[in-house]
């Protein structure tokens, strides 16, 4: 991957200036192709054939990448992309608007605690299927990544299974350290699908 995936910005995000947005969005347009063999590769792992109709919950979906190869490997699922920047909604929303009848949007923030009461309300749910990429990492302190990965896994159905491209510092409890955060999530099974420090790919299923 690109390097400038791999490092941490010591610039301050603003995510709800649409300015801002655009600016990062054109950035970020310059990895994507890289990144989205990592996110098809992740997507291999769903469980599902192609024609599946199954519930997705795409969290942190920003401008809508992740939803796209969603929609891309399975056109008839269902998805609710959750993002608490409302420009980066606005952009998924014209990014995709081919496929508007099958993809709700829910603007939350991960770390309100009624985050997931709100998706599960808007978004419908609960879900077959979450996927999440580069996104919860930024939460930066391990009680709020714990915090989000229980609200994935109560947005689950028994059995649901959460993919997981993210970059896993050591200040953050490295792939390990995350890895028992999901266990104590009430993720019966985490396997690590792929991995070039920091960066990693997860899965996670929950009980049965």
């Amino acid at each position: 991957m690109p390097a400038a995936e791999t490092t941490r910005s010591t610039n301050e995000h603003d995510w709800h200036s649409s300015e801002y947005v655009d600016w990062w969005i054109t950035r970020d347009q310059g990895r994507d192709a890289e990144r989205r063999q990592r996110l098809q590769a992740m997507l291999a792992h769903a469980d599902a054939p192609p024609n599946a109709e199954f519930s997705v919950i795409d969290i942190g979906g920003g401008y809508g990448v992740v939803t796209e190869e969603v929609v891309a490997a399975f056109p008839r699922a269902r998805v609710t992309l959750q993002d608490y920047s409302e420009p980066m909604i606005l952009a998924a929303r014209e990014r995709l608007i081919a496929h508007s009848e099958c993809i709700n949007y829910v603007l939350a923030d991960l770390t309100d605690q009624g985050w997931v009461d709100r998706v599960l309300s808007v978004g419908g749910g609960p879900f077959d299927l979450a996927v999440s990429a580069i996104v919860i990492h930024n939460l930066r302190l391990a009680p709020l990544i714990a915090h989000a990965y229980s609200g994935v896994a109560r947005m689950l159905k028994p059995g649901g299974l959460f993919l997981d491209y993210d970059l896993f510092f050591d200040e953050i409890g490295g792939l390990a350290g995350n890895i028992q955060l999901l266990h104590e999530a009430c993720f019966a099974r985490v396997d690590c699908l792929w991995q070039q420090p920091p960066l990693a790919t997860i899965a996670a299923w929950t009980d049965v």
